[in-house]
């Protein structure tokens, strides 16, 4: 059965766009489009999409008011912004995001021509579809990878996710010194609430790899900075990682946690992508193995593909502490899922649950 998706945008060549790059798919159908988010509310009712895509800036009712009247309406189907690389496309996004928008795919600009354009939203916006509409292509809910600042290749198809296998809790003989956290499509949101959560300032630093591109990541970092009793800013290059704040990794550039001087120090690097991502959570949580040893808590959240695995098998070789987003309330099950199939999760936990056994693994720190 092919995925039916509603396409809402105020240009007509936008829509054109992205109707012939989802219809390129034979699993995807475009049952409709809409010029603003007073027509897409009607459509919605008479169609009943599986998926939205929607345009932030549109006449008569905009992006985020659509979103807020169709979840207050009680719609629940994935809806996928269209956002511009700007720091106003940025703010408008992640609001979208807080008012109940799933995930986002970037507008293509400065693209050399139909094909070009037609391609680039293809490799984003594709794999989005299936991957947060589960059970029409497949039964599985692992989906390629997430939209990162540097994508070098068409992502790998999906694997098959296997059954969770836990590995067995040891009791701790040394602190967590540090947190290290990956999370992708639906990562925003998972973060607002677990920074919410933590009721007081962490007693480590904490490290999180989102994958988003640079001017994204610095407004999610401001946005987190708002929300609970931790510092949180975006990671600079030798700064010193200090108890009671969280670094985000900026789009583009893999974030390393270094002990220098006696001191936990952030490190970026402009190397190669990793897991197609560029900041890749394998490349933080391997860099603080090797800092910390198994002095570490690692926290895999919702995200597609399987970036954070490996890195999390290595957090739990060396001693180190995993927890991993479980199904129900992850929007996509594919970085925790990964992690969980490859045995390296100690605890797979509900996002509510999380910080609070965050706050307790931190407060070994203290003893």
């Amino acid at each position: 059965m092919s995925v039916r998706v509603l396409v809402v945008d105020d240009s007509v060549v936008i829509r054109r766009l992205v109707t012939q790059a989802l219809g390129a798919d034979p699993t995807i159908e475009v049952v409709g489009v809409a010029a603003n988010g007073r027509l897409a509310l009607g459509k919605v009712e008479q169609l009943a999409p599986d998926l939205v895509t929607m345009d932030i800036e549109m006449p008569e009712l905009d992006g985020i008011s659509t979103v807020r009247a169709l979840r207050a309406a009680g719609h629940r189907m994935p809806i996928i912004m269209f956002s511009t690389l700007t720091e106003r496309g940025a703010a408008a996004t992640l609001e979208a995001l807080a008012a109940g928008a799933t995930d986002y795919v970037a507008k293509p600009s400065g693209v050399g021509g139909l094909q070009e354009g037609l391609r680039r939203v293809a490799e984003e916006l594709v794999p989005k579809v299936h991957a947060l509409v589960p059970g029409r292509r497949r039964t599985e809910r692992l989906a390629s990878v997430p939209t990162t600042a540097t994508a070098v290749a068409t992502p790998p198809a999906a694997t098959t996710r296997g059954p969770v296998r836990l590995r067995p809790a040891t009791p701790r003989t040394t602190p967590v010194r540090a947190v290290v956290l990956g999370s992708s499509t639906g990562g925003p949101a998972a973060l607002a609430e677990l920074v919410a959560g933590l009721t007081e300032a962490p007693p480590v630093p904490v490290a999180i790899v989102q994958h988003m591109p640079a001017v994204f990541t610095r407004q999610l970092a401001d946005r987190l900075d708002r929300i609970g009793p931790a510092t949180v800013v975006e990671a600079s290059d030798g700064e010193t990682l200090l108890p009671g704040h969280v670094y985000v990794a900026p789009g583009g550039r893999h974030l390393l946690v270094a002990a220098e001087r006696g001191g936990l120090r952030a490190r970026l690097t402009d190397t190669p992508p990793v897991n197609y991502s560029r900041p890749s959570v394998d490349v933080l949580f391997r860099s603080a193995v090797a800092a910390l040893g198994g002095e570490l808590l690692a926290v895999v959240l919702t995200g597609m593909g399987a970036d954070g695995a490996a890195g999390s098998g290595q957090v739990a070789d060396a001693g180190g502490t995993v927890l991993v987003q479980d199904e129900a309330t992850s929007v996509v099950w594919g970085m925790p899922g990964a992690t969980a199939a490859a045995g390296h999760a100690h605890a797979v936990l509900p996002l509510k649950e999380i910080a609070s056994a965050m706050r307790k693994a931190m407060g070994e720190a203290r003893r």
